[in-house]
């Protein structure tokens, strides 16, 4: 394992954190020789006893002040500083992940979201000790340990010697435990995320299980891993503890030869007793950095394992870099859709497969709405198309481009802005997910964000009063006959997600919040198979709601299986399958 992981200089604070410790590395190296030499001539005339006046130790003592005076306000910084660019480095790593999750493909592998989860939490904090602790000594044991060996060669060469022939011993010993503690730090942290993934399925899964008189069954498992658990993270602080035993022994040892050495020569009277005191003093400073990187191997492994993960779930960079052409205006535009093909995950199939179309956008006025249909058989790719039209996901091949009435020619979807792409559409999907709050409230939720409105994953209080808008809209959709059965009408809570009410009525609530959409700012709206649960009368509704948008000057795509939606449209899109051939799978659009 590297000692650093040279990703983590893509965190500006990170790397503003190794500049200032190389900095402050080389003034500690620094204080340390002048601190040696220091009390090495305030010493030496009160052992020989040649003379201890004012005015011969008056200077050597005020200089002794202000270099551990010096050493003290390092200290300080470094800790200070250190302490700050952790918490910062976390933070950016920890945003990273969670907008890399957010933002994946809605075709990754939800499995992971637990992981995920312990990771952005208990998981990154284990780089704080690394960067507080760990880091700064692996650069003093890089610009201290060999500017002191120099010193003490030019002071004493026999005890340079001895330094120089020991100290190598250091990182073999560190070498050896680390091979004996491979994967230590990995598997602790792959046993916390079981935990918490098995602690995040068991909370979601209460009501189900209470229902069926189970609520106390999981019991037996949470307390199994937890006892994993402690059972690996017992074994880390022991090699952590049997780190420190060795290279303390070690480095003891190494400054015992050096001073017996240099003891023997000052009876035989071989050497000065001035550099002599000053290479005993300097001795312990040449192995301490070693040292302490031992003692926080621990810290490294842990800070780096998380780190690890947290760039590969990012895509090895903290922020995913994308040219983007910024805001286009698609009212009045075009969507060409340009031989688009996807590969459909865990399979070798293209869905769709060679999809080209050309989809006209209202522009907000009478005569300029249209409807139009994705049609074919179940599997061939009309979801997909769907999420690639949303900037969700990326074509494996063929590009998907906008051509804005008011632009020279066509862009790339992706290298448009996707918060200015949303905030031109309007989407209702199979499942809306609302927020928690009044059914009011959730229908005129506003979204911040610039994400497709109608989603619901975002909102807050409206206001209160139901309005002749809301009215008109919610007796168009049939929501009017959703909330005079609610117990409360419009008041009536829901819970996040929509809980408390079916998929038919949040779909409903989704399709009157999307119909109170301005025509002109929104005027694309995507219908993702909007009768899927609907009985016979809520079919209607939809019909309804889409020949509303139409006639506002709306382009409303559709993804169709009924003949009655089929029958409404103005341009009907055939989406098919095809076998895959070999390709190499590229990241999907939104991906970090």
């Amino acid at each position: 394992m590297k000692p650093f992981d040279p990703r983590l200089a893509q965190s500006p604070a990170a790397r503003a954190y190794l500049v200032l410790t190389v900095v402050l590395g080389t003034l500690s190296a620094t204080l340390v020789v002048g601190q040696a030499l220091l009390v090495a001539r305030i010493l030496t005339p009160v052992v020989s006893g040649t003379g201890t006046s004012g005015p011969v130790v008056a200077w050597p003592f005020g200089a002794l002040l202000l270099v551990v005076g010096a050493r003290a306000g390092v200290a300080w910084a470094q800790d200070r500083y250190a302490l700050r660019a952790a918490a910062r480095t976390v933070a950016e790593l920890r945003a990273a992940v969670v907008k890399a999750w957010a933002t994946r493909s809605p075709r990754s592998d939800v499995s992971r979201e637990a992981d995920v989860a312990t990771l952005a939490t208990r998981g990154l904090d284990a780089l704080e000790p690394y960067l507080v602790r760990y880091l700064p000594q692996l650069v003093l044991t890089a610009i201290l340990t060999p500017a002191l060996v120099v010193v003490v060669w030019t002071l004493d060469w026999v005890s340079a010697l001895v330094v120089v022939v020991t100290l190598p011993l250091v990182p073999l010993f560190m070498v050896l435990v680390g091979r004996l503690t491979a994967g230590t730090s990995e598997r602790r942290l792959a046993t916390v995320q079981r935990l918490g993934a098995q602690v995040l399925d068991l909370v979601a899964g209460l009501p189900t299980l209470r229902a069926f008189g189970r609520a106390l069954g999981p019991g037996a498992r949470v307390r199994e891993l937890g006892e994993a658990s402690r059972h690996a993270t017992m074994g880390t602080l022991r090699v952590a503890f049997l780190s420190s035993m060795v290279l303390e022994l070690l480095t003891t040892l190494s400054v015992a030869i050096v001073a017996v050495g240099v003891g023997l020569r000052l009876v035989e009277g071989a050497m000065p007793l001035e550099p002599a005191i000053a290479v005993l003093m300097l001795a312990p400073e040449v192995y301490l950095p070693l040292r302490r990187v031992g003692a926080e191997f621990h810290a490294s492994t842990d800070g780096l394992a998380a780190a690890d993960q947290a760039f590969r779930a990012v895509g090895a960079r903290l922020v995913a870099a994308r040219p983007s052409e910024g805001a286009v205006r698609a009212a009045g535009g075009t969507i060409l859709l340009d031989d688009v093909s996807v590969r459909a995950g865990g399979r070798a199939v293209l869905a769709p497969a060679c999809l080209s179309a050309r989809i006209p956008l209202g522009d907000g006025t009478p005569g300029t709405g249209r409807v139009v249909a994705l049609r074919g058989p179940s599997g061939a790719g009309k979801s997909t198309t769907v999420l690639a039209l949303l900037g969700l996901l990326r074509p494996h091949s063929g590009r998907i481009r906008l051509a804005p009435r008011d632009a020279t020619g066509p862009v790339d979807l992706a290298d448009v802005d996707l918060g200015s792409w949303w905030a031109q559409l309007t989407w209702v999907p199979q499942r809306p997910t609302l927020p928690p709050g009044t059914v009011h409230d959730v229908v005129l939720a506003g979204r911040a964000d610039g994400s497709p409105r109608g989603t619901g994953t975002a909102g807050g209080p409206a206001g209160s009063g139901v309005g002749p808008d809301l009215e008109a809209a919610a007796r168009r959709t049939g929501l009017d006959t959703v909330v005079a059965d609610l117990p409360l009408g419009w008041d009536t809570v829901v819970g996040l997600g929509g809980v408390g009410l079916s998929v038919g009525q949040r779909q409903r609530v989704a399709l009157t919040a999307a119909l109170l959409d301005d025509a002109a700012a929104r005027p694309l709206v995507i219908l993702d198979e909007p009768t899927a649960h609907l009985d016979a009368r809520g079919e209607q509704a939809v019909l309804d709601t889409v020949s509303t948008w139409r006639d506002e000057g709306r382009t409303v795509l559709v993804v169709a299986h009924r003949a009655s939606l089929l029958a409404l449209a103005d341009q009907v899109v055939d989406v098919s399958s095809a076998p895959a051939p070999a390709m190499t799978t590229p990241s999907a659009g939104g991906e970090a």
